[in-house]
């Protein structure tokens, strides 16, 4: 028997996201979206006059903001409307239409900030003087002279905002490929039924005891995306060199450090963290080889890295049994903490299960004036369980931050964006461990935590590596074809994860398949993230109430400071790389216990 995916609207309805909270009808959406189109025939108006006084300053400044919020959140519910079912063309329509309204936003909004950059300082420090409210922006304002020689100006700001669509091109082609055409076979589950392969399901399917299951799951994925992968080299290289292309227009020396720049960050420190990371390499080689002897096996695959090592602790979790573990795992936060994401659950913030045409994996949305929303593709695994924790994290975040500053300050940076979700996966394993009574049960748990390390320390460090290496070699003028692309992936693969792991030739492509290589020099933010929310679990379970005082100040800054201040305020100094080398370290300690209960196996 074949089991099919779900279409939509069999979803039970308790397990949908509650999107009529933004816009209760499609009328109230057009509203909003004339709202916008009236609001860019205002601010035209304004351009050549932002210097005249401090008036003028302030009424273009909040006539942007009320533009920007409105479409913020048109884009917000038409993206996740869309995201419910990409095949859905209704939706497809909605979200054409303000994206491309934000478009011309972007550019008819696009004289402002090099028009200020024109205004003295002397002349804006008067301005806040005279109009108080203006104090507001001073971060803002700092901020912008920071980058002043990487402004352009009105013309060709205007220029690249136009081009905004073209530039975002290769991220939707590859996203409409990867959630709405691309279709992978069947393959026999453990009991010989025949299952539809989704990448909802992959994950499973590589945790199945089942060795067959894994490696034909495993086969049949990459083999799909093999069959694409000119296709995908092409999107993945022209984004690359979209990348570059705006970082030269920019005047940086590079797309690296264009990246970076938005969060005021060194390369250094995108250099230290993969430094970091291959001074401790030997630490992932030992677990893989642990891995192998405690799954008896001759050689180590690919598709034998996700299988949990101790397969009777395996469970299956409902949802509603998973939201009672996170609630308990994330007492040590607070009651204030645990009423909101109480509320949150109860009032149907999450889309909890996978259905045909919906997008794959996991997010936290929303915008200034909505409450957060989580997307997830729940499937019943200790995984999803703790992927729950991660995405109530950033809502979380999104919410406190969105609570406690004007919106000119409310987004945090992208930098700490996977500090709290990772703070609250910490807690939940630190909650798991301590209440596991039996020896093979904690062996379980602490090699569920080792994969965490190594998939957001390890693993993503690895993907910041190939994104910096591609870069460069685009940048050298050096080619970047299907193989020059597979070869620079596999022998990073090689590398981390050493000799007693045999590189199966579908990892090569493994590339083709990581959406977050068309948001450059993103994901080492999960490792440095990562490491910094180590840090600040240990201090919360170790000093209680006055880090997580700390802690909250954190969740509650939003963007008000640069992102290395606002973490150093709760206690973690990134800029020395301490964290990074301690966290690794607890994964060494973590591999030392995990090798110490499994000799009682031998």
């Amino acid at each position: 028997m074949r089991e099919e995916s779900r279409e939509r609207e069999q979803m039970p309805v308790e397990y949908r996201w509650k999107l009529e909270d933004v816009y209760s009808n499609q009328d109230s959406w057009e509203t909003d979206f004339k709202k916008v189109k009236e609001l860019l025939q205002e601010i035209p108006a304004f351009q050549g006059r932002l210097g005249d006084s401090a008036e003028v300053l302030w009424e273009a400044l909040h006539k942007s903001e009320d533009l920007e919020r409105t479409a913020d959140k048109l884009y917000v519910y038409s993206r996740m409307r869309r995201d419910e079912d990409n095949a859905n063309h209704h939706y497809q329509v909605l979200f054409d239409r303000i994206e491309a309204l934000s478009v011309e936003a972007g550019s008819l909004t696009a004289f402002m900030v090099p028009e200020m950059l024109t205004i003295d300082e002397l002349r804006l420090e008067g301005f806040m003087q005279e109009k108080p409210e203006l104090s507001l922006y001073r971060h803002y304002f700092e901020e912008l002279l920071r980058q002043k020689e990487h402004i352009l100006s009105t013309a060709e700001e205007r220029i690249l905002a136009m081009s905004a669509d073209l530039s975002s091109a290769t991220g939707h082609i590859f996203s409409m490929l990867n959630n709405a055409d691309i279709r992978f076979p069947s393959i026999k589950d453990a009991n010989g039924n025949e299952v539809e392969l989704t990448k909802g399901r992959f994950g499973g399917f590589m945790e199945s005891p089942n060795r067959r299951v894994r490696k034909d799951a495993f086969t049949s994925l990459y083999s799909t995306y093999s069959g694409l992968k000119n296709t995908l080299a092409t999107t993945l290289t022209s984004s690359v060199r979209k990348d570059i292309f705006c970082a030269r227009v920019r005047k940086y020396s590079g797309a690296l450090e264009a990246a970076l720049d938005q969060d005021n960050i060194s390369p250094r420190i995108y250099q230290s963290l993969i430094d970091a990371v291959h001074d401790k390499l030997d630490y992932l080689h030992r677990y893989m080889k642990l891995r192998k002897k405690l799954l008896n096996l001759e050689e180590l695959h690919f598709y034998d890295l996700y299988v949990p090592l101790v397969q009777e602790h395996q469970k299956q979790f409902s949802f509603e049994e998973a939201r009672k573990i996170v609630l308990q795992g994330l007492a040590p936060l607070g009651g204030d903490y645990l009423q909101v994401v109480q509320q949150g659950l109860e009032s149907r913030w999450v889309d909890v299960f996978e259905n045909r045409g919906k997008t794959s994996g996991a997010y936290s949305w929303g915008s200034y004036d909505t409450h957060p929303y989580i997307l997830m593709n729940f499937d019943g695994k200790l995984d999803d369980v703790f992927t729950l924790a991660h995405e109530l994290g950033h809502a979380m975040h999104s919410y406190y931050s969105n609570q406690n500053q004007p919106f000119v300050y409310s987004q945090y940076s992208i930098f700490v964006a996977e500090v709290a979700s990772t703070v609250n996966e910490s807690l939940l394993i630190e909650h798991l461990l301590r209440n596991s009574q039996e020896r093979r049960e904690k062996m379980y748990l602490l090699n569920h935590y080792l994969e965490q390390f190594r998939g957001t320390v390890y693993r993503q460090t690895m993907f910041a590596e190939f994104e910096k290496l591609v870069h460069e070699r685009v940048e050298a003028g050096e080619p970047a074809s299907v193989e020059d692309l597979s070869r620079v992936y596999k022998d990073l693969n090689a590398r981390y994860f050493g000799p007693e792991v045999v590189m199966d030739d579908e990892i090569r492509v493994e590339w083709a398949r990581i959406p977050h290589f068309y948001s450059a020099f993103y994901v080492y933010k999960y490792a440095t993230g990562f490491s910094a929310a180590t840090a600040l679990k240990q201090k919360i379970l170790a000093e209680g109430q006055p880090a997580v005082d700390r802690y909250m100040r954190f969740l509650k800054s939003g963007g008000s400071d640069y992102p290395l201040n606002i973490l150093k305020a709760a206690g973690v100094d990134l800029t020395q790389g301490e964290p990074v080398k301690e966290a690794l370290e607890t994964f060494g300690r973590l591999l030392a216990e995990l090798e110490e209960l499994a000799a009682g196996d031998a």
